[in-house]
């Protein structure tokens, strides 16, 4: 067993709790009465027993280290904070709060959703869906309330569970029932190191998988993950396409949700030539706007119904639970259709790799795209080149906007495009507006999916989604 992952006995133990955000504070009040010492390090927060920049300072944390038996990290510290990296190279283990979790967990069993786009509405899919079918539940995780609280609460039946490759990658002996990688693009590479360590990381949701491993037929990368890990003996590995399933899989035929992974015993002898219906896209139509919903929403459907199946659901309730179903602001959100241009608010989309699913919800040629923000050192290439021909025109924002700018350059030239002076910051969303509903015909989707960070112009993805939508609504 790894050091990180070896056992402490709580009682007595000498707890460092690295952060004390929410999950940091969860993390204390699960280990009162507990252990036996808890030392809170926080370079911000003032009750803090280690705050300011002795908690970034390396001879603190080595002296810290020294005289502890566990540390709890929470999501945002990476490896290489001091004290982490003192910890690690003095052999005393690292938890996240997901793995504390799961040691003092009352009983219910865990459905674990993880990749690099998809992840909060699959899992909030997911509850809908076991709501529907009676089950009591709660959405958990990295969509918000500390898997910590509702592990240890008796009165719940399963676990939703939303997890980042954050907190998976101090997450050692967790063995959900049944787990799934929606996708893996890179992502948070300067947090991992590599992006093998950040695949590596979101595989980890596999390890010791009871009933089945969950895997994206389109994206090979997920697959190469289930074949590498380590899972219960009978364990399977179920795949999700939009196209028509294989034996084992789930996927789409005409327009019905179909499933022939968990629709009959495995030793049913005609296993092979039937399938269960779970629904159909009309189902998911409230999800999308006129082109219904978008490829990325019904796949995230598909590996929402697969968790759900694992767990023994009955058909109806995925059908059930996907027309419930309302996704959270600023993910795909109509915000209005005026002169017949559709406004769309998918601010959630901060990364390439969800930019350009959303752009592929867009029918070709249709598409007034405003793009833009922190790029996180990524590049655009890839995305442009296989979305240009979505494209009418494109709107860039943020304070630097040549990452964008050089990709248009290079794969659209023949593309409009308009960039917004960052100088006056409170009215960028606003111009943006304006001259994408200049570039727009009817028939045409304004589509806000910055495939950046926010921080550059706005307090948050949440932020930058809402003034794109306060901006929407002003039109006349």
């Amino acid at each position: 067993m790894s050091p990180r992952a070896r056992d402490v006995d709580l009682a007595g133990a000498r707890v460092v709790v690295a952060g004390l955000g929410v999950t940091g504070r969860a993390v204390v009040e699960a280990l009162a009465g507990r252990a036996g010492t808890v030392t809170t390090v926080d370079g911000r927060a003032a009750d803090a027993d280690v705050t300011g920049a002795d908690a970034a300072d390396p001879a603190v944390a080595a002296d810290l280290v020294a005289r502890s038996d566990l540390v709890v990290a929470s999501p945002g510290w990476a490896p290489t904070t001091p004290l982490l990296a003192a910890a690690q190279q003095a052999g005393v283990p690292v938890w996240s709060e997901v793995e504390l979790a799961w040691r003092l967990r009352s009983g219910a069993p865990w459905l674990a959703v993880t990749g690099t786009n998809g992840k909060t509405t699959t899992v909030q899919m997911l509850a809908s869906i076991l709501t529907a079918a009676g089950l009591r539940t709660a959405t958990v995780g990295n969509v918000g309330t500390p898997v910590l609280t509702a592990a240890q609460d008796p009165d719940l039946d399963v676990l939703a569970v939303e997890l980042s490759s954050f907190q998976l990658h101090h997450t050692l002996t967790m063995t959900v029932e049944a787990g799934a990688v929606l996708n893996v693009a890179d992502d948070h590479l300067d947090w991992h190191g590599s992006a093998a360590a950040y695949a590596a990381d979101k595989g980890r949701i596999y390890h010791g998988a009871q009933v089945a491993c969950v895997y994206n037929v389109a994206d090979p990368r997920t697959e190469r993950l289930v074949r590498e890990a380590d899972v219960a003996e009978g364990a399977r590995a179920v795949g999700f396409t939009l196209g028509a399933p294989g034996p084992g899989q789930l996927g789409v035929v005409e327009d019905v949700l179909v499933d022939r992974a968990f629709h009959t015993a495995a030793d049913a002898p005609d296993r092979h030539r039937t399938a269960a219906e779970l629904g159909t896209l009309a189902d998911l139509a409230h999800l999308g706007g006129p082109q219904g919903a978008p490829p990325h929403v019904v796949a995230n459907a598909l590996a929402a119904a697969a968790l759900a199946r694992a767990h023994g659901v009955e058909a109806r309730a995925v059908r059930d639970g996907l027309r419930r179903f309302s996704a959270d602001a600023h993910r795909a959100a109509v915000v209005r259709t005026l002169d017949g241009v559709t406004y769309v608010d998918d601010s959630k989309a901060t990364n390439a790799h969800a930019a350009a699913a959303s752009l592929a919800a867009c029918a070709p040629g249709t598409g007034v795209w405003i793009a833009g923000g922190l790029a996180k050192g990524a590049t655009f290439d890839d995305l442009v080149a296989s979305r240009a021909d979505r494209l009418r025109a494109a709107v860039v924002i943020g304070t630097d906007p040549e990452p964008f700018t050089d990709a248009l350059a290079r794969h659209a030239p023949e593309v409009p495009v308009r960039v917004i002076d960052p100088g006056d910051t409170g009215s960028v969303m606003r111009r943006a507006v304006s001259a994408a509903r200049q570039a727009a015909r009817e028939g045409d989707t304004v589509l806000l999916a910055p495939a950046g960070a926010s921080m550059d112009q706005f307090a948050s993805y949440a932020a930058r989604g809402e003034e794109f939508a306060s901006a929407v609504q002003d039109l006349t």
